[in-house]
């Protein structure tokens, strides 16, 4: 099973762009997903999806993050921005183990800071 990104159930998404940032106790880390276009928000599924939260699924299973945000401009889908927010070890290592499978299903690379 591919890894996939959700915003709307059923329909697959590719990020733009991720910003992940980690403390330097490595406590917390934030993890900054934005969508310029959305599928589930352009052509025939426009307006037609609710939109509940950030899916990512792979072979382990899900993670979901509530904290999504919808931006227009003119009354025009502007782009998605969904933040995923990690506590300990042990959700970092999910994560990355998803953004590892994302990142080789979807063609991204990691650029760090």
């Amino acid at each position: 099973m591919a890894a996939k990104i959700q915003l709307s159930r059923g329909i697959d998404e590719e990020a733009t762009d991720v910003k992940i940032t980690r403390s330097k106790d490595g406590d917390t880390s934030v993890a900054v997903f934005i969508f310029e276009a959305p599928n589930c928000m352009t052509g025939e599924n426009a307006g037609s999806n609710e939109i509940l939260g950030m899916y990512m699924i792979d072979e382990e299973g899900e993670m979901v993050t509530r904290n999504v945000n919808a931006k227009f401009i003119n009354g025009k889908s502007a782009g998605i921005e969904a933040i995923h927010k990690l506590s300990g070890e042990r959700e970092w290592e999910r994560f990355l183990r998803f953004m590892n499978r994302y990142a080789e299903s979807n063609g991204m690379s990691l650029n760090k800071a």
